[in-house]
């Protein structure tokens, strides 16, 4: 934490990994583990917070924290504020537009991501991995997915939010791209976000 510190940075992004490798399956907590990791979050949130950084916890498929009702069980059992990564959030099956409306005061974090809910089903169903739902191109532009930028950014605004809204494009390149690949969507992500927020400005 020190050295982290030294680094002047004012968020830290934590997520409750599992051990394994990739994020196509994960173990289940019983209530020891719960009860583990929620006071684990709360105690790193103070250590950091001790040093002016503000520790977020970073909802993600394929960690400990994936679910709607993981989610629920962090904000109603630790004081840990959330990185809302709005593509995770969805494909775990938490509406990012509904969270924003219902807690923006834990939101001291974004991650701005796009996704095609019907592929994000189907890997919450099992027919497909988290893999090959990237593969198939599960992340989509800014605005040309099914996660309501708009609305994300209203509620935020409104709740005079001023942390960082980062710009994340998952892929998985299987070889060289034949154009401009995924920077062509990266360009996309960032115009999109920019005209929703000279709209609400």
């Amino acid at each position: 934490m020190e050295s982290y510190a030294a680094s002047k940075a004012e968020v830290l992004v934590l997520s409750a990994v599992t051990g394994q490798d990739g994020y196509d399956s994960r173990p289940e907590l019983d209530a020891d583990g719960w009860r583990l990791l929620l006071s684990n979050l709360d105690r790193l949130a103070s250590l950091a917070a001790e040093r002016s950084v503000r520790a977020v916890l970073h909802p993600h498929v394929g960690t400990m924290i994936e679910n709607g009702d993981q989610v629920r069980r962090v904000l109603e059992h630790s004081a840990i504020s959330l990185c809302l990564d709005t593509g995770h959030l969805l494909i775990g099956g938490t509406d990012p537009a509904e969270l924003t409306r219902q807690a923006p005061e834990r939101i001291a974090h974004t991650h701005m991501k796009d996704v095609d809910a019907s592929l994000a089903a189907k890997v919450r169903s099992g027919r497909l991995t988290y893999t090959e739902a990237v593969r198939g191109g599960m992340y989509r532009p800014l605005g040309a997915g099914d996660v309501d930028v708009q609305a994300i950014v209203t509620h935020l605004g409104a709740r005079g939010y001023d942390g960082w809204y980062v710009l994340e494009q998952d892929t998985i390149l299987t070889e060289e791209p034949r154009a401009k690949g995924p920077v062509e969507d990266v360009w996309a992500s960032a115009e999109h976000l920019r005209a929703v927020l000279r709209g609400i400005a």
